[in-house]
């Protein structure tokens, strides 16, 4: 199963007029992430970054003037997430530019059923939040604290992490030493693991007496018991005989 993490950065709020700026993404595969990531600064012809959301990604109109227009990184854009799930946290706000992008090149539109929102996941684990991207992060222990702004490639980065957490998938990444150290081995993302013998055995919890008695009861079952035949040894047979 293929997953693109994704976030972008916009020039502000609305999606009819502003304009995406940024475009970060993070591959999994079966929830193990790839180290493929597509990372772009995108110049949005004209439109002016609001001041809103300048103090939130820190990126000017002037760091994006020399970067390529979405119209050519469209195809770089569309082959790295074809094919794949979507995740995006508040994922409405990012695929609704990403279609509104789209759509000015008559291009299709992202099916929904590709995307999923990790906000959605998290306010359903977690209903009395809070669940901002941030939040989640202390919540699971991850560290954030480079994130001085807002970034699209950093964001996807800590919200691969944070999805693995809501969805359960680090359980799946544990590999035992014991496995790795007798025959583990790694089939397309997906941990397999052998469990080798104990060093030293554990001792027995049932006592001489316990296996005497056991071998009387199969005594009286008769000869043709199949505890007879498969149940007790000759060393309890003879224990119980005497």
């Amino acid at each position: 199963m293929r997953e693109i993490i994704f976030d972008t950065e916009t020039t502000g709020l609305d999606a009819r007029e502003d304009r995406i700026i940024e475009i970060g993404a993070v591959e999994m595969v079966n929830r193990f992430p790839t180290g493929n990531t597509f990372h772009v600064y995108i110049n949005p012809q004209g439109r002016q970054v609001h001041p809103d959301a300048l103090a939130v990604h820190g990126i000017s109109n002037e760091r994006l003037v020399n970067e390529k227009t979405f119209p050519e990184i469209v195809d770089q854009f569309l082959a790295f997430f074809d094919g794949a799930k979507l995740i995006a946290h508040n994922a409405n706000f990012d695929i609704g530019f990403i279609n509104a992008e789209l759509a000015r090149l008559d291009f299709p539109a992202v099916d929904n059923e590709r995307v999923v929102d990790s906000l959605a996941l998290a306010r359903r684990k977690h209903p009395m939040g809070p669940n901002s991207l941030d939040a989640l992060c202390r919540r699971y222990g991850i560290n954030n604290s480079h994130r001085t702004f807002h970034g699209a490639l950093l964001d996807s980065q800590l919200l691969a992490e944070v999805y693995i957490e809501l969805v359960g998938g680090r359980q799946a990444a544990l590999i035992l030493d014991a496995g790795s150290q007798s025959g583990g081995e790694d089939f397309g993302g997906q941990a397999t693991v052998t469990i080798g013998q104990r060093p030293v055995p554990l001792a027995p919890r049932i006592t001489d007496a316990e296996r005497a008695a056991h071998a009387k009861l199969v005594e009286k079952l008769g000869e043709k018991s199949i505890w007879q035949r498969f149940g007790a040894s000759d060393e309890e047979r003879e224990a119980a005989l005497g």
